[in-house]
């Protein structure tokens, strides 16, 4: 096989059609629309994510141990959220023209997560982007000693429960990403197609200091300023951990790993199956795509079609690309994946099932 990887030729010109139709149909005052509710979404997740920490040092509970707990998880969900709708669309510059600007709600609104936004952009952009589902090019399906997530990786006696003990671990993803994962992928010098990675000593630095900095005010200054116990106040953080682990994983991870998604895999001439737009939908799995009120709250990971099809254009417009997307995809004949969000991840576990019972193979289509 060759080192080059390349997608079928686009002999129907799908993507060009369809380039075409989104430019004819949303006009100017839509962009500019979806442009300001993008603002209006950044200072609505920010504002309570910030209150949430104000109000947690404020110490309002009166030893009321509920309340705290409470507390905890608004600021975990919240900058759950501020990620989902807001980190994200800047680190694919869609806020501003203005690098500056993007970096500074990206990094911000990721680093006050416990998460190195440096790390993770290096991921997505230079890996998941490229070549999603490919295995060897999306560090998204790097090999799992614990899940299988891809047909093309080897198989383990203990996955074939995967299924069963899969909503443990996800529980915990944020604990093991936030205090081990970046660590790993730090010093990991090969990830999927990302190869002799050697990152200057100061992102070691850097990463350090933004991991005290999350520390401390998540942790310490509440041990500090509240009439707590430091076990209390850890116990609380960690359920945040995994009441917020659970809103990233269940909105994520089934718009790649469902029994819709499909895996390519290159032929000996490093050529995949699909022309690029066609893999886009393969690999992607959409859940209320047209919904304002899902895209509110999903930051349009809902709508992973489009967000795949168009990552430069900000997620808040994504209702109105999606039923484009879906219309020539069924014209063109090439699968359009869409179910409810218990859909999906019903569909997630079914998947997971299966990947604990079969055996090494390539799956292009279901």
């Amino acid at each position: 096989m060759k080192n080059k990887i390349i997608f079928r030729k686009d002999e129907g010109k799908f993507n060009l059609k369809l380039n075409k139709k989104v430019k004819e149909t949303i006009s100017r005052k839509d962009h500019l629309n979806a442009k300001v509710l993008l603002w209006v979404k950044l200072f609505f997740y920010l504002t309570i994510f910030i209150s949430s920490i104000v109000l947690l040092y404020l110490n309002p509970y009166d030893n009321n141990y509920l309340y705290l707990i409470c507390n905890y998880i608004v600021i975990g969900a919240s900058g759950t959220f501020l990620a989902f709708n807001s980190a994200h669309d800047a680190c694919h510059s869609t806020f501003s023209k203005k690098r500056w600007v993007n970096n500074l709600i990206y990094y911000f609104s990721f680093n006050t997560q416990g998460i190195s936004a440096r790390l993770w952009k290096i991921r997505h952009l230079d890996s998941h982007h490229l070549f999603p589902n490919v295995d060897g090019c999306d560090a998204d399906i790097d090999d799992n000693p614990l899940i299988r997530f891809s047909p093309n990786h080897p198989k383990k006696y203990l996955m074939k429960y995967q299924h069963l003990y899969s909503p443990f671990l996800y529980s915990f993803y944020l604990v093991i990403w936030i205090y081990a994962k970046d660590f790993l992928y730090l010093n990991k010098k090969d990830l999927a197609n990302l190869r002799n990675q050697n990152y200057p000593w100061w992102y070691t630095v850097e990463l350090i200091i933004y991991k005290i900095l999350y520390i401390s005010y998540i942790i310490v200054i509440p041990i500090y300023l509240l009439d707590f116990s430091a076990y209390q106040i850890l116990f609380a953080y960690l359920l945040m951990l995994i009441v917020d682990s659970n809103i990233f994983i269940h909105t994520l991870i089934s718009t790649h790993f469902a029994m819709e998604t499909t895996f390519p895999s290159v032929n000996e001439d490093g050529v995949l199956p699909y022309n690029y737009a066609q893999h886009q939908l393969m690999t992607s799995l959409d859940y209320y795509p047209e919904s304002y009120y899902a895209n509110f709250i999903f930051g349009g990971f809902n709508a992973h079609a489009a967000h795949h099809l168009f990552p430069n254009l900000p997620h808040t417009i994504y209702p109105k690309i999606t039923p484009i997307i879906e219309s020539l995809a069924s014209e063109f004949d090439y699968t359009y994946n869409k179910l409810t969000l218990p859909g999906a991840i019903k569909s997630h576990f079914r998947f997971l099932k299966m990947m604990g019972e079969a055996e090494n193979k390539i799956i292009l289509n279901k």
